[in-house]
C-alpha cells in the first residue's frame, strides 16, 4: 500500500449512508493505520425513506447507537492515536440530526465543521454541506447556487419539505456563493482543505447519469454540481477540496481527482457496495491515492 512517502496520511470518505459494513471497513482502516485526521463529506447517515419503509433505524438513534459508541471504541483502544475527525451532513441526511452530531462533538468524537472553520497541523479547515438543488423533495441541505435558477426537472429550496424550521428570507434568498464569501471571508486559503458534499461544476467528479433524459422536452445537464463552488475553487485556490454527493461520476469519467489551478480536488463518492477510501497528505496531496475496500 501506497502511504504516500513518510507525511502522517490523511483519510477521506464520503455517501457512507448509513452501510454497516462500509463503516466497519472505515473502522478496520483507522485502527490498522492510525491517520492522523479522518474526513466525512456528508450522506452517512440511513436515509428518511430507508427508515419510513422500516429498513432501518432512524439518522438519530444511528448516530445514538452506532456510530458515537463505535467511534469510543476506537478512541478507548487507539488513546492519544485517535485520529481527529472532521464531519459534515450531506443533502440525504436529515438536519433534524444535528443534535445528535452536536453530542458526538461536545465529548471529543469529532469536530462538526459545516459553517464553520477548524484546524489541522497547521492547515485551515472549512466544512459546508449545502448542494444545488435537486429533484428530491428533503431540502434541508439545499440552496440556490448563483441565483434564483434551478435545473430542469429539480425542485426550488422554496419547495419540497424540511426536518428543522428555517426563516422564509434564508430559504428565499441565501445562496451557496454568499455563503462561501461569509464562511472564508477574505482569508488566506492556499494552505487550507475544504471539506464540501457537492462537486464543482463542469468536472470529473460532478458527472451525473443523466445522458439522453428531458424533461419537458429539455435535455438535461448531465453535470450537477456548483457553479459558485467551481468560481471560489478557481479565485480563492484553497490547498486541497474534498467531494461526495454524485455517486457515479467516478464510474463515468474514471477520475475521481482533479485540479483546477493548484488546488487538488478529491471524490470519495461511489456507486458501488465498496467503501472508496481516499488517502492523502497534505505535502503534496497530488499524490492522494484512492482505494475500493
Amino acid at each position: 500500500m501506497d502511504r504516500i512517502g513518510k507525511e502522517k496520511i490523511f483519510f477521506f470518505v464520503s455517501d457512507l449512508h448509513g452501510d454497516i459494513p462500509r463503516y466497519r471497513k472505515l473502522f478496520s482502516r483507522i485502527l490498522d493505520e492510525r491517520p492522523f485526521a479522518v474526513f466525512l463529506g456528508g450522506d452517512l447517515l440511513p436515509s428518511h425513506l430507508a427508515r419510513l419503509t422500516g429498513a432501518a433505524s432512524s439518522p438519530g438513534e444511528f448516530i445514538t447507537n452506532y456510530l458515537a459508541p463505535e467511534f469510543s471504541k476506537i478512541r478507548e483502544y487507539l488513546g492519544p492515536e485517535y485520529p481527529t475527525l472532521f464531519l459534515i451532513l450531506g443533502n440525504d441526511d436529515p438536519r433534524s440530526a444535528e443534535d445528535e452530531i452536536g453530542r458526538g462533538a461536545s465529548i471529543g468524537l469529532w469536530q462538526y465543521v459545516h459553517g464553520r472553520k477548524s484546524d489541522v497541523r497547521g492547515h485551515d479547515v472549512y466544512g459546508y454541506s449545502y448542494v444545488p438543488p435537486t429533484p428530491f423533495n428533503l431540502k434541508d441541505w439545499e440552496r440556490y447556487d448563483v441565483s434564483e435558477f434551478v435545473d430542469p426537472g429539480c425542485i426550488h429550496p422554496t419547495e419540497g419539505w424540511r426536518t428543522v424550521p428555517v426563516p422564509e428570507r434564508e430559504v428565499k434568498f441565501s445562496t451557496i456563493k454568499k455563503d462561501l464569501e461569509i464562511l472564508t471571508g477574505g482569508k488566506d486559503l492556499s494552505g487550507a482543505i475544504m471539506l464540501f458534499h457537492t462537486p464543482p461544476y463542469r468536472t470529473s467528479l460532478d458527472r451525473a447519469a443523466l445522458d439522453g433524459k428531458f424533461f419537458d422536452h429539455v435535455p438535461l445537464d448531465v453535470h450537477v454540481g456548483s457553479i459558485a463552488i467551481r468560481e471560489f475553487i478557481e479565485e480563492r485556490q484553497p490547498l486541497v477540496t474534498l467531494h461526495g454527493h454524485v455517486h457515479e461520476s467516478a464510474g463515468i469519467t474514471g477520475s475521481w481527482k482533479e485540479n483546477i489551478g493548484r488546488t487538488i480536488m478529491l471524490s470519495a463518492a461511489h456507486d458501488g457496495p465498496e467503501l472508496a477510501l481516499v488517502r492523502f497528505a497534505t505535502g503534496d496531496p497530488s499524490r492522494a491515492t484512492r482505494e475500493l475496500v
